[in-house]
């Protein structure tokens, strides 16, 4: 639970949007425009039905001509390049008519009860048009023009949860086709996507009697575009559950695939250097820049090194001239002390590859409930126990020195956006952070001053400050993994290691670059099946697309 470490955490199939496209994909779940109403200026109205085996959810979206003065992807903004709502239940005149009036308000607005999430996106001006200049001359765009971003919209907001009075997630229930967690932002995310692609081809058939679609080999090329920030460090911290429960299931998955007994030309071992050798191609064609972390150069040079040592397996059944049980558990323990996180992170992901079915009903059983509750009963002497035996980073972490306490999280008042800045800039600001290790020190020293038989119930009597604390400590007792290890008021600490561990490793989001060393961008479904594909069950990786050939 290393911040560096969580921050090298790649895709996987445990990630939201590639576990829920594969459950789309295993369902068939069938996704068909209702309506596509718009003028050559972008000026109209969308309808999406998607219908699953189960349920039936309906996607409404606003295309606005874009405004190049107006535009922003921050909260505070007055005007995007599309609005829209996933809901549950078909597509009503009702429910259109309600969110053509409401979605502009945004936070004065009020969704309608069957809103599970509203969204906002702008579109890539530069590869949006060229894209819709090539089609509307009978062409494709170019692969260099697209490999520039990847996206022809990039996702400005995915707000759901009760937010602007969209449903609780909670009230879902795990019956509910996407009562998962997250999985109604990326389904939404998914629709984003589909709606870029029809939109551009929509306009290009208004141009020109000459007009082509996207070659389906370039539509799947195309993800979303997505941008995050330093909310996620909240969102780290106030889904403990969730985080440890997605960890378990990652750890739990991989331990499965690393325990595989293989052998000499065991097919699988194919199977698994046909996907380092994919991910190779796809890091050797990455042409973004990454300021903090590994180059793609990096990393596919250290993935040469995982594919030449599986070839040696596949051909001897050997692991550094030995015959070893468990021979991918032998190659982790190798690949541990020679290449770098990333690449060692990639490799641990695609192991899960070798375990589908297992991995699956992991991805399935990830949850996280938000309530903390307190165990009453419980004596002092017992939760000042559980503190030194769970959290002794947390204790031994040297909270007196200047920099300890160097920064301070708040939210802006102008932009409405969670900030960290220096605590003499800002000296009026509600501390917005989890001091979890200032906190727990203060708990720790409390606690010992009780006599050890009294109980937590009458210490929070006396301290009800340090209520959230003892509640967190005592829920998460028995999860083995669901705290990032740092201060995060620290000169020290890196803000952008766990918005990428957010980013990547649970959201799936790939390319993942950073720039500040707080903002990280990304693209989402990059290589996604289309709907065509889900309708017809494709099979196969999706992930780690090549770059489409001109």
């Amino acid at each position: 639970m290393q911040p560096e470490r969580l921050a090298a955490i790649q895709p996987s199939r445990l990630s939201v949007t590639r576990a829920l496209m594969n459950r789309m994909l295993r369902e068939r779940w069938d996704i068909s425009v209702e309506r596509f109403d718009v003028d050559a200026a972008g000026e109209g109205t969308v309808a999406y039905s998607i219908r699953t085996p189960r349920q039936e959810f309906s996607f409404i979206a606003f295309s606005r001509p874009p405004s190049r003065k107006a535009r922003t992807g921050r909260i505070i903004g007055q005007a995007w390049d599309m609005m829209g709502t996933l809901n549950e239940g078909p597509v009503t005149e009702d429910d259109i008519a309600s969110a053509r009036t409401e979605l502009p308000k945004l936070y004065r607005g009020r969704a309608t009860p069957n809103a599970l999430v509203w969204c906002r996106a702008n579109r890539s001006m530069r590869i949006f048009d060229r894209t819709l200049a090539a089609l509307a001359s009978g062409g494709q765009p170019p692969t260099d023009d697209l490999a520039e971003v990847c996206y022809l919209m990039r996702n400005t907001g995915l707000d759901g949860n009760g937010t602007f009075g969209t449903r609780p997630f909670p009230s879902l229930g795990s019956g509910h086709d996407l009562g998962g967690p997250l999985q109604a932002q990326m389904l939404t995310a998914y629709l984003m996507r589909e709606y870029s692609c029809d939109l551009v081809e929509h306009l290009a058939r208004l141009q020109s009697d000459r007009a082509v679609p996207l070659d389906p080999a370039i539509r799947r090329y195309l993800g979303v575009g997505n941008g995050s920030a330093l909310g996620l460090i909240f969102f780290v911290h106030r889904h403990p559950k969730l985080i440890g429960s997605w960890m378990s299931a990652r750890e739990e998955a991989i331990a499965r695939a690393r325990g595989l007994e293989l052998g000499k030309g065991d097919p699988r071992i194919n199977t698994f250097i046909e996907l380092v050798r994919r991910a190779i191609t796809f890091r050797r064609q990455d042409r973004m820049h990454y300021e903090t972390f590994a180059s793609s150069v990096e990393v596919a040079d250290d993935l040469e090194k995982v594919a030449a040592a599986l070839v040696a397996l596949r051909e001897t059944g050997l692991v550094d001239g030995r015959r070893e049980a468990f021979p991918l558990d032998a190659l982790a323990k190798r690949f541990e002390q020679e290449i770098g996180l990333e690449a060692l992170e990639t490799f641990l992901s695609l192991l899960i590859e070798l375990v589908p079915e297992n991995a699956d009903a992991l991805a399935a059983g990830i949850s996280g409930a938000d309530e903390m509750t307190v165990a009453p009963a419980e004596t002092c002497a017992d939760l000042a126990r559980l503190i030194r035996g769970q959290y002794g980073w947390a204790l031994e972490t040297d909270m007196s020195s200047p920099e300890a306490y160097r920064y301070i999280w708040y939210k802006s008042e102008s932009a409405e956006e969670p900030r960290r800045g220096a605590r003499e800039e800002v000296p009026d600001a509600l501390d917005l952070g989890l001091d979890l290790c200032g906190g727990l020190q203060g708990l720790v020293e409390d606690l010992d001053r009780q006599e050890a038989r009294l109980s937590v119930a009458r210490f929070l009597m006396k301290h009800p400050e340090h209520r959230y604390l003892t509640a967190r400590v005592q829920t998460l007792r028995d999860l083995t993994y669901h705290t990032p290890m740092a201060n995060i008021n620290a000169e020290d600490f890196t803000p952008i290691h766990l918005v990428r561990l957010m980013n990547a490793g649970i959201h799936g989001i790939d390319k993942t670059r950073d720039f500040l060393r707080r903002n990280l961008r990304g693209v989402l479904y990059h290589g996604a099946p289309t709907p065509d594909d889900i309708r017809a069950g494709r099979e196969g990786v999706w992930a780690y697309p090549a770059e489409p050939r001109s």
